[in-house]
């Protein structure tokens, strides 16, 4: 059967980690992460290799976490530079074969083999060729899903993992994946899977089989999406090599080394994180309308809340008074100052972003000169930062537990993808 479109989904499997092995083989035969910083364990679990999995150490758990599930596993600082260099050398082999590639964060690709077939013959038999150039000239194994839409494509990405080869075809995609859980799709996360599940719906199939209107109805616009993403019918284009996506979002997050149990904890971990939001706001010239903020107990259930905030920004101390807000609004905290939840992982964000004017209007307040002021020390700090080091300037609430603020959220790359939209 004739396709209408052939879109790969490609998938560098635990990156960070495989191109660490890919550099030194001996860690193939230790159980091995990449991670924050070793000495203090601290940090977050970046990429681990299949030896720390049979651990059960998972992606994004602390480095406390992973040491008690594992006290020899060994951690090494991410190399950055090197990751972006081998990914960027893994997308330009299916660049020799299509100008549409489209990134999905460093590890993952779709590409669009549909008008190729022409050039290079059978498209199926020339996506195997391409994971196999992959392996034999830079000895990285990747997964690919191979479908007629991009969602069927990452799907296929995900079933079968290392060298991976899934083939969901549009006369057996329901054979193939219906009986799947209805989070193996994509943007079905916990609370949503929770939703569905409350209301039956288990499999992919059976949320193709729901009314699009009732999926709307407990879920809005996303259930109407994902029904058609269940159902095969989702026909977003691969953008080619030059299409850049927007930035409609920055936020920066990070799973802390204890529970955070006092509003004076959250307070510390708050403001590097609303720094690191800031500066990287000004590193694009924008400013942002809307401040979101989750946050992640001990049970690993979220609170996610937002607020509109009267002007756009890219002051921290703007972004952190309307962090707290949020948190004074919809955290239960006892005179003592301590929480009723204790939580783990705090996530920073700002979105409705608009490019930075050349210059700042005055308002009707008189706050103009006041938020100058503001982005001056912001500036001042970046520029001391960047030349001698993170820890070289700080706000002094992180002096009330120095451990529990070591760590740099921009420089660390602790950074959250935007989402599909």
């Amino acid at each position: 059967m004739e396709w209408r479109r052939y879109i790969v989904h490609a998938d560098l499997n635990h990156c960070y980690a495989q191109i660490e092995e890919m550099k030194d083989p001996h860690l193939r035969d230790i159980a091995m992460a990449v991670g924050g910083n070793e000495e203090k364990r601290h940090g977050i679990i970046l990429a681990k290799n299949d030896k720390a999995r049979l651990y059960g150490i998972k992606t994004g758990e602390s480095l406390r976490e992973a040491y008690r599930k594992c006290p020899e596993l060994y951690f090494i600082k991410p190399h950055y530079e090197e990751y972006i260099y081998y990914t960027s050398k893994v997308k330009d082999i299916y660049r020799r074969y299509t100008d549409k590639v489209e990134s999905f964060g460093l590890d993952e690709a779709w590409f669009d083999l549909t008008d190729t077939k022409k050039l290079f013959g059978d498209p199926l038999k020339l996506a195997r060729k391409i994971q196999m150039e992959v392996y034999e000239e830079y000895g990285l194994t990747v997964s690919m899903g191979i479908s007629f839409n991009k969602i069927f494509a990452k799907l296929g990405s995900d079933m079968d993992k290392k060298m991976g080869f899934t083939i969901i075809a549009p006369d057996d995609f329901k054979e193939k994946i219906y009986g799947l859980a209805v989070d193996d799709l994509l943007y079905v996360g916990k609370a949503t899977k929770k939703k569905l599940e409350e209301r039956g719906i288990m499999t992919i199939g059976d949320l193709a089989h729901r009314d699009i209107h009732y999926l709307k109805s407990i879920l809005g616009k996303n259930g109407e999406m994902l029904w058609y993403f269940a159902s095969g019918h989702e026909y977003s284009e691969v953008k080619d090599v030059s299409y850049t996506r927007a930035v409609k979002s920055i936020s920066n997050g990070v799973t802390a080394i204890r529970d955070l149990r006092t509003i004076d904890d959250i307070r510390m971990i708050l403001w590097n994180l609303a720094e690191s939001v800031a500066s990287r706001l000004k590193d694009i010239a924008k400013l942002g309308f809307t401040v979101y903020l989750a946050l992640r107990d001990k049970d690993l259930s979220y609170i996610t809340r937002q607020k509109k905030i009267p002007f756009a920004t890219d002051i921290a101390s703007e972004i952190f008074g309307a962090a707290m807000e949020l948190v004074y609004m919809n955290v239960r905290i006892y005179k003592s100052g301590e929480l009723e939840n204790h939580y783990r992982s705090i996530t920073l964000g700002i979105s409705d972003l608009i490019m930075k004017p050349s210059y700042i209007e005055d308002d009707f307040f008189g706050e103009s000169a006041k938020r100058e002021k503001e982005r001056k020390i912001d500036k001042a700090m970046d520029e001391i930062r960047s030349k001698y080091g993170f820890s070289k300037v700080k706000r002094l609430v992180a002096e009330l537990d120095e451990e529990l603020t070591d760590f740099d959220p921009k420089g660390d790359h602790i950074i959250h993808p935007e989402s599909w939209f």
